[in-house]
């Protein structure tokens, strides 16, 4: 598990409850693994109280808790990398419109076939 460098990520973190923090911190350790392999820095941060995972040319990806249940990774609504994934993703992965990708949990997560979705998200805007 990677370190906290910010004090207010890691709080949200904490008031997590227990089966959902362990699920979103898969999902975080995905995107620190997915900016490393991207060579990108990557700033974690919170917005609208959310982890929020940000890159000079990305667009903003976030964790949290969707009002349905369960874990959820978020991007900006107006961008096509929740649809793009959605186009190309297996039956068992469940979406919020073309802002999320839920889960109940992460274990019908297939780390390879998300992390396409968190590097699209991370290098959005590169030309």
């Amino acid at each position: 598990m990677r370190a906290f460098l910010n004090p207010a990520v890691e709080a949200v973190f904490e008031a997590f409850p227990a089966p959902e923090r362990a699920g979103l911190m898969h999902l975080r350790e995905l995107i620190y693994t997915s900016a490393d392999e991207l060579g990108v820095t990557l700033s974690e941060e919170l917005r609208w109280g959310q982890p929020a995972y940000l890159t000079a040319k990305g667009s903003t990806l976030r964790l949290g808790l969707p009002k349905t249940g369960g874990i959820a990774l978020f991007a900006h609504c107006q961008t096509d990398i929740i649809s793009n994934f959605a186009s190309q993703a297996p039956a068992s992965y469940r979406f919020d419109g073309n802002r999320a990708v839920l889960f109940d949990t992460t274990k019908n997560v297939v780390d390879a076939e998300l992390m396409q979705l968190i590097k699209h998200g991370l290098s959005y805007h590169q030309k």
